[in-house]
């Protein structure tokens, strides 16, 4: 049993379930501190697992990671994901419009601004949502902290078709409510996809970008390799998704079929793939549209 692994998952499902640290101490009969603990690697009986297992309404096969993690809340997916990319050493992605991890911090600050007003649109829920809000933030910088520290190799692939909704509708995906925050949303997915362009044109050591410019993908996915392991993490929520809405269904899991079966579609997808300053000139055609 990998200790340090299921207390990572722990944090992350503690996250997906709502449910504040002393609620899952004070119904387990443990100490705050000592669920802290079994979050941070301390060894755990396989009675706790199962008795945590069922009041985060999991398989404690899941919390063993073992099988297929399931997250349907943006914040326990985020989380477990910054966990992954900690030590991965590739990452390799077939995503709509844009990069999370090399997004500017322009992103960062919109996303702030899009949360709050969502936060504040949300009734009775308005405080949980605030708090939802600037956790999943904090996961977002951290998240983006460890890879400019680490610096993984990324190979990322953008669908065109979502690069052209992406840039109509903004950051946010049409969310924003005040026209001023509409229009920064629009003036931010420019910046994110003229700065992409630049790199596409770099062609910077560790960083690689391709233009799917035929078909568009039914989904996105990242296969996160380290020296020791390969996960497959199936994503439909956005790094602007409004933290407290539930989007989707997102897995994880580091299943051999599974990754396998990803590697070979993302290689297809990488060779057809338009690179390097032909991407980037299409990329600058298709932003000079939408402005």
């Amino acid at each position: 049993m990998r200790f340090t692994e299921i207390g990572q998952q722990l944090r992350a499902y503690r996250l997906e379930s709502g449910l504040r640290a002393e609620e899952i101490a004070a119904r387990l009969g443990v100490s705050r501190a000592a669920l802290y603990r079994y979050e941070k690697g301390e060894v755990i009986k396989l009675d706790t697992v199962n008795r945590l297992a069922e009041l985060l309404k999991i398989s404690p096969l899941s919390l063993l990671g073992i099988g297929v993690e399931y997250y349907n809340r943006p914040i326990g997916f985020f989380e477990r994901l910054r966990q992954v990319e900690e030590t991965a050493d590739q990452i390799l992605q077939v995503s709509f419009p844009l990069t999370y991890l090399t997004s500017s911090d322009e992103l960062d600050a919109l996303e702030a601004e899009l949360f709050a007003e969502a936060a504040n649109d949300a009734g009775a829920d308005r405080v949980s949502a605030r708090a939802t809000a600037e956790q999943v933030l904090g996961i977002l910088a951290e998240r983006k902290r460890m890879f400019r520290m680490r610096r993984p190799s990324i190979i990322a692939m953008l669908s065109v078709g979502a690069i052209g909704r992406f840039l109509q509708q903004g950051v946010g995906q049409g969310t924003a409510r005040s026209e001023q925050l509409r229009q920064r949303a629009r003036a931010v997915a420019r910046g994110e996809m003229e700065n992409i362009a630049n790199l596409m044109e770099a062609e910077p050591m560790g960083l690689q970008f391709g233009l799917l410019a035929s078909g568009e993908p039914s989904g996105q996915f990242q296969l996160l390799r380290s020296r020791d392991r390969a996960m497959l993490a199936i994503n439909p929520f956005r790094s602007d998704t409004i933290p407290h809405a539930h989007a989707g269904v997102a897995m994880i899991t580091g299943a051999e079929e599974a990754v396998a079966a990803h590697q070979r579609t993302a290689e297809g997808m990488w060779r057809e793939a338009i690179r390097g300053p032909a991407a980037a000139q299409q990329l600058r055609e298709i932003i000079a549209n939408y402005k």
